[in-house]
């Protein structure tokens, strides 16, 4: 898939089938890290963008693809949060298909933290 800049717009195209989910002009990379920072890992206060757990986000057309880490291989919440980041972003505009793997490289630590994580978790 062709990366997306974040002020890049998908030209989507419309269908005359009523069906169809409409088509989203809008999806865009801040579009769907703004559906991630909606996901949290249950137990640390803070989503998973600024956890810096989202790795990379692909757009084409109207499918999704997130690589996204753990803060931990042994993390039992695991299959939770990346069903939830799914979730939210199946739930855009526009969007038909979203996949969440999980990747374990690089491996997380906590430099990868926004400053906005950062401050939520008292570090700075």
């Amino acid at each position: 898939m062709k990366p997306v800049l974040p002020t890049q717009r998908m030209d989507m195209t419309t269908s005359s089938n009523p069906n169809d989910v409409p088509a989203a002009s809008d999806l865009t990379l801040e579009t769907v890290y703004g559906a991630l920072k909606n996901c949290h890992d249950p137990e640390i206060p803070v989503n998973i963008v600024d956890l810096g757990l989202v790795y990379d986000v692909q757009i084409e057309e109207d499918r999704v693809q997130v690589k996204m880490t753990l803060t931990s291989p042994g993390c039992g919440m695991g299959v939770h949060i990346a069903h939830d980041a799914e979730s939210k972003i199946k739930a855009l505009p526009g969007v038909r298909e979203a996949k969440v793997d999980l990747v374990w490289d690089p491996p997380w630590s906590q430099h990868m933290i926004s400053e906005a994580g950062r401050k939520k978790l008292g570090m700075v």
